[in-house]
């Protein structure tokens, strides 16, 4: 896995093809805790490295797109798989918690509800205050600049323009992990804000 912009978060990528970018599973190491975030099928290099941080604890899906390989992960320990609550309908998943932005999550993470995308209950994850983990409805094509999810795909261009709205009033955030696309490491906050200035 590759190392990220702090020493205790990590991702394993896959490439897709038809949209010409990478997809993106990350790890965030916290204590005890080692939480995987929209899990990728994982190549035995990557599973090596990921076994080496600490028994799994934590698998957080953030839209019913994202499912990819949780189950085959969870079946090699005593896993907590949480999703949003607003697409449990659409989650073929033994979910141990369906998760919503008002419930106390862990510590050091917090949820964020997101409106207008391709599933009903997308939601965004903040690490530490300073790391967001986003699903669908953000993602970046090119270096250094986000995107939304094409319109044709959005539910609500207009709500999905308010929950960016919403994500880029949040100060503290310096890095943007998106689960399709480059990474943002630096000025995240000014990244989405730049962002929202596009898309008005």
């Amino acid at each position: 896995m590759k190392t990220l912009h702090k020493n205790n978060l990590y991702c394993w990528s896959e490439f897709d093809p038809d949209r010409n970018i990478d997809f993106h599973s990350y790890v965030w190491v916290s204590g005890e805790r080692v939480v995987v975030f929209d899990p990728l099928p994982i190549s035995a290099h990557d599973k090596k490295h990921l076994d080496s941080l600490g028994a799994l604890t934590h698998i957080i899906i953030t839209n019913a797109d994202h499912v990819r390989d949780a189950r085959l992960l969870s079946d090699n320990g005593d896993v907590e798989i949480w999703a949003p609550e607003a697409e449990r309908n659409s989650i073929d998943l033994p979910c141990s918690r369906w998760i919503n932005e008002t419930e106390t999550l862990l510590e050091g993470l917090q949820g964020y509800s997101l409106s207008g995308s391709k599933t009903p209950g997308e939601m965004a994850f903040l690490i530490e205050g300073d790391t967001l983990v986003t699903g669908d409805l953000l993602r970046a094509h090119s270096g250094g600049a986000l995107c939304l999810l094409p319109d044709a795909k959005l539910n609500d261009k207009a709500l999905a323009v308010e929950s960016l709205k919403r994500l880029a009033s949040i100060e503290s955030i310096n890095a943007i992990l998106p689960g399709d696309g480059w990474p943002v490491f630096r000025d995240g906050q000014k990244v989405l804000s730049e962002l929202v200035s596009r898309v008005q």
